[in-house]
């Protein structure tokens, strides 16, 4: 997945004028459901806005690709969920991980309609819930409201971390090795979040 995210980063820099085009096919595979556990769409944000801080990408075009990506991924997760309803279960990675699903439909009834705001932010379920909306049969309008207002919070958030993270690596390690070093505290991160997600899974089992 890091040679993916390196490829990918090495592909915006060099063409410049598709930061767009990548940056919305970024934000639309972390937020499809069937993308989402496969994409390494938060690392490449983060480490795209340490490239911003360099003056490597635009920052306009950068944060318009992101935030209609996720949109749109957010979008079609959704439409599905509420076309093909339970029968979702079946399908990878649902079918691999028979949990995820439920967890998703839990956290919706307990939060309702501001699920698929807060949702945006939470790795483990970031995909999931657009799908439980559907699913729940939440208002069109309603879900449109929750999905394009967290996409515009989401997406510039992740972009200026990796902003801020780009500056003061600047500052501290130089620009060469500021990317490394996010690369790497990204790896951990997720290294760390699969391991939590295998022990919740395995305590859900006993």
């Amino acid at each position: 997945m890091e040679d993916l995210t390196q490829l990918l980063l090495g592909f915006i820099r060099e063409h410049e004028s598709w930061a767009i085009a990548a940056m919305f096919i970024t934000g639309f595979g972390e937020s499809f459901a069937f993308l989402s556990l496969l994409f390494p769409g938060t690392t490449l944000l983060i480490a795209a806005g340490t490239l911003m801080k360099g003056g490597t990408l635009p920052y306009l075009p950068v944060i318009l690709g992101s935030v209609l990506g996720a949109v749109l991924g957010d979008s079609a997760s959704y439409w599905i969920g509420r076309r093909f309803d339970d029968r979702i279960a079946r399908l990878w990675p649902f079918s691999r991980n028979p949990q995820l699903l439920p967890n998703g439909i839990q956290f919706f009834e307990r939060h309702g309609g501001k699920s698929v705001f807060i949702g945006r932010f939470f790795g483990p379920i970031r995909a999931v819930i657009p799908l439980a909306a559907g699913t729940m049969r939440m208002p069109r309008g309603r879900f449109w409201v929750a999905n394009i207002a967290s996409a515009l919070v989401w997406a510039p958030m992740l972009l200026l971390v990796g902003d801020a993270v780009g500056e003061a690596g600047d500052r501290l390690i130089g620009s060469a090795n500021t990317v490394v070093v996010v690369f790497g505290g990204l790896t951990l991160i997720g290294i760390a979040g699969v391991a939590w997600a295998a022990l919740r899974a395995a305590r859900s089992k006993t």
